[in-house]
């Protein structure tokens, strides 16, 4: 599909195509800039990306649905804003391509497509950055390690987007692998699969709202978190047990504090969800669900009113093992875990039982797990 309409936009063949998926926060919650545990999942929604070569230099972009291709001037790319700002992933990611010593292709035209919603927790950002990083490597005959290749995609989105994320995102879209999860211990990074018990379910309600990253409440967890290591006297939050959390309470503030027992409970969490998959039981690891989103809800404050009914609501279904919000938090969707009968009419009637309440109703998406971020079309030069 992606190269029919690189060739109505740009009248020739893309050389080199990309696809990189979005990915589910299964559970580790604002964990993975604390170094600590992450697990999540490659979802069968992804961001292509297209490339071809030019001679004379012009870098065009252009996304779907973006209107006609932007043309950067010469020189150093330079970040953009509103209408342009989806450009600072891929510029961002050829910044720090140059900043590692790598080669960037001298002029190309670029086309990126997407059926992965916006601002629904499931990591657009982290596909477009990984899927550009492939094309662009690629295009200039360089290969990296895929521990690499998420290090580039992270740099871009912390050092030219401004978004301080740790690194579940791009790692979970590199390592996915179809039927099953990726593990992270943030601190190495370090990654391993764990095997998704038959008969395990996703279902992802977004809601529209907003999911305010760039505008700060993200960047302010991290600066709560950075303090509560420095008052605890660690370099991070997963230097902590819960109990030697829970006796040094006096020595931070209680709001730090809050933020501090979400992250070191979490960590907890995310190893205690590992072994219950690892083990066949739904039913246990549904429940660490859904006390990472009270703990979401109460402790870090991250969650909000909508997240929080539709939580509520899919937590006490039938067939439904727990559920949580997926993502940074601040607006976005919610991740339930199903077996196989939980079906459409039952995720319309909560999605119904949401528009009642909120005058909107979310969109609604059965996703199954995939393979990572791969190029799956190109002739190196």
């Amino acid at each position: 599909m992606i190269a029919a309409k690189f060739r109505a936009l740009y009248g020739r063949d893309p050389e080199f195509v990309a696809r990189a998926p979005g990915r589910i926060e299964f559970i580790g919650n604002h964990t993975d800039y604390n170094g600590g545990a992450v697990l999540g999942a490659s979802i069968d929604r992804a961001v292509e990306v297209a490339l071809a070569r030019r001679t004379d230099g012009a870098r065009r972009f252009a996304s779907e649905g973006k209107g006609a291709p932007v043309e950067l001037p010469p020189g150093p790319p330079e970040k953009r804003t509103g209408a342009e700002a989806w450009l600072n992933y891929p510029l961002g990611v050829l910044v720090a391509l140059q900043a590692a010593g790598l080669r960037v292709p001298g002029g190309f035209d670029y086309l990126a497509i997407s059926d992965l919603p916006v601002g629904a927790g499931l990591s657009s950002s982290a596909a477009i950055e990984l899927a550009s990083t492939l094309v662009f490597l690629e295009a200039a005959g360089q290969t990296v390690p895929r521990e690499t290749l998420v290090k580039l995609a992270r740099q871009a989105e912390n050092d030219f987007v401004g978004v301080p994320c740790g690194i579940l995102d791009q790692g979970v879209s590199t390592f996915g692998r179809k039927d099953h999860l990726v593990y992270i211990d943030c601190r190495g990074p370090r990654f391993a699969l764990v095997p998704l018990p038959a008969g395990a379910h996703f279902w992802i309600f977004n809601t529209h709202t907003r999911h305010a990253l760039v505008d700060g409440l993200y960047a302010e967890r991290h600066r709560e978190c950075q303090e509560a290591a420095r008052g605890l006297g660690v370099p991070l939050l997963a230097d902590v047990a819960p109990a030697a959390l829970a006796a040094a309470e006096a020595k931070l503030p209680p709001l730090v504090f809050r933020r501090a027992r979400h992250v070191v409970e979490e960590i907890a969490r995310v190893k205690a969800t590992a072994a219950a998959l690892r083990a066949g039981d739904l039913a246990a690891a549904g429940r660490q669900l859904n006390a990472s989103h009270q703990s979401s809800r109460t402790l870090f404050e991250n969650s909000t009113a909508e997240l929080d009914f539709l939580a509520d609501a899919l937590a006490g279904s039938p067939h439904v093992f727990g559920a949580r919000l997926t993502g940074g938090g601040f607006g976005g969707a919610v991740m339930a875990l199903t077996d196989g009968s939980f079906g459409p009419g039952q995720a319309q009637g909560i999605a119904a039982a949401y528009a009642q309440r909120f005058r909107s109703a979310p969109d609604v998406l059965h996703a199954r797990t995939s393979d990572g971020a791969a190029l799956i079309a190109g002739t190196r030069p």
